[in-house]
């Protein structure tokens, strides 16, 4: 009987976890350990559970003890367990201990994997609901002298210790089936971490996939992955093309945030950035050394043209790493759902850089009929918090008259609340703008790329022109897709 999935009456059939861990248990070739930190031996169990284990886990063990621990992985400096950093130390202790102490000779297919999570479940206050790392080592391969990983993080939504240390479990048994049986398909292995897993339970917000089994995986398309999956509402790499974790890269940072399509950066997006910036950092409340940029595309950007287009993301991500900056792509359509999350991670001041174009938008109440305290609640939301909006420019394109936060029309209703909030400090101009481009669009320079017109090469940052030619970036191309494979 087939364990793999298979479509009866349009339904797809997904195997129990029990066929899943019995499959890998009657394969005499994967072999490994379980390192559990946290939450139990929750997946290991699975593996005992099912029968057959003996071929499959060399040893299960949680080393809840911190002495006991950090006698195996060494000692963390900032005292801090539940780290990508410990668990990179347990994956790579246990798969360097599996193949000194397993004779090759006798033993010439194994293909061995180490399995390792370390987690904080809910505290006793519930008012932390904990989160962890988890991430498997494995070979596809006997001797494979490369191993491949994958890395993820989660946090928990579940209210009790015992459902969240299940959910773990479950996650597990899913990581490693996956890793072993759809590394090909990375896209529906990232899908089917939450087979038998409701999604409001579980929150996979980072993840990382490297080695020799995933040459063709960008993780920056994983990452989109997660937010187009409903897995996170937000993601974030770095200029190098890595996914970072939000909550690592946002906590107690001070945050300028600048949103926008960027298809592509233009020299308008760097004077709006560079003039907000130089007025940020100036801030009585802010600290240089602790201070972040964030490009923010929203995935309804990312949709304007229809269905997303994963070769255009790139090309938009790939010219803004180039200048060096992190990326955020999120799902939050309203600012104030932007600045609700980072409230989530910093107390710090947070600057948001747009134009008086959004600006109006942001004052326009249909955006918050669905809020039962309406733009009000909105705007508690939005300008409760240490926040201020840095406002550039923008030139009526029928009167040629420059519009600023003095003399923007936002709807006769919203006047008396924008006065409010322009008055008590939450909106500055941005008076040092560069008046010679205001006339620059993205979108105008992006007809002007894919028609092949010309004359678009001066409306870009320096080396963004060049790039765009030598990287053929925004002419349409495929980006390798995952086959589409009936499976039974």
């Amino acid at each position: 009987m087939s364990t793999d999935r298979s479509m009866e009456n349009g339904f797809e059939n997904i195997p129990s976890i029990k066929a899943k861990t019995l499959r890998i248990n009657l394969n005499r070739d994967i072999y490994g350990t379980f390192a559990e930190i946290g939450a139990g031996q929750e997946t290991a169990r699975h593996f005992f559970r099912a029968g057959g284990a003996s071929g499959t886990i060399a040893k299960a063990m949680s080393a809840y003890d911190k002495a006991f621990s950090d006698a195996i992985y060494g000692v963390e400096n900032d005292g801090r367990y539940v780290t990508q950093s410990r668990l990179r130390k347990m994956l790579s202790h246990e798969m360097r201990l599996v193949q000194e102490r397993i004779d090759r000779k006798e033993n010439p297919n194994y293909r061995f994997f180490a399995y390792a999570n370390t987690v904080a479940t809910i505290d006793f206050s519930k008012r932390y609901k904990g989160h962890g790392w988890v991430g498997l080592r494995f070979q596809l391969e006997p001797n494979q002298k490369e191993p491949n990983d994958i890395i993820l993080h989660i946090r928990f939504k579940q209210n009790e210790a015992r459902l969240q240390q299940e959910t773990l479990g479950i996650l597990g048994v899913n990581l490693i089936y996956g890793a072993y049986f759809k590394h090909d398909k990375p896209k529906k292995l990232l899908k089917y971490l939450y087979d038998h897993i409701d999604k409001d339970t579980i929150e996979i917000d980072m993840i990382n996939f490297h080695g020799p089994g995933f040459k063709g995986v960008d993780n920056r398309l994983m990452s989109l992955q997660l937010i187009r999956n409903d897995m996170t509402d937000a993601v974030m790499f770095g200029p190098d093309g890595h996914n970072l974790l939000p909550a690592s890269v946002l906590y107690k940072k001070n945050i300028l945030a600048l949103r926008g399509s960027f298809r592509p950066v233009t020299k308008v997006n760097m004077d709006m950035f560079e003039k907000s910036y130089d007025i940020f950092i100036r801030e009585q409340t802010v600290d240089y050394d602790n201070t972040i940029i964030i490009f923010e595309i929203t995935l309804s950007n990312l949709r304007a043209s229809g269905e997303i287009d994963e070769r255009d993301f790139l090309d938009r991500a790939e010219l803004l790493a180039s200048l060096g900056h992190m990326v955020m792509i999120s799902k939050f359509q309203e600012y104030y759902k932007l600045v609700e999350y980072f409230n989530n991670y910093t107390k710090a001041r947070i600057g948001l850089t747009m134009g008086v174009n959004n600006l109006v938008d942001v004052f326009d109440e249909k955006y918050y009929r669905h809020l039962s305290g309406g733009i009000l609640e909105a705007f508690g939301k939005l300008f409760f918090k240490d926040l201020k909006v840095y406002l550039y420019p923008m030139k009526d394109p029928e009167t040629g008259r420059i519009l600023t936060s003095n003399n923007v029309k936002v709807h006769p209703r919203m006047k008396e609340l924008y006065k409010f909030f322009k008055y008590n400090g939450k909106v500055m101009d941005i008076i040092d703008y560069d008046p010679d481009i205001m006339d620059i669009f993205s979108r105008d320079v992006f007809r002007k790329i894919t028609n092949g017109e010309e004359g678009w090469e001066e409306m870009l940052p320096e080396g963004i022109a060049e790039m765009i030619k030598e990287k053929n970036l925004f002419v349409r191309k495929e980006v390798p897709q995952e086959e589409e494979v009936k499976e039974d």
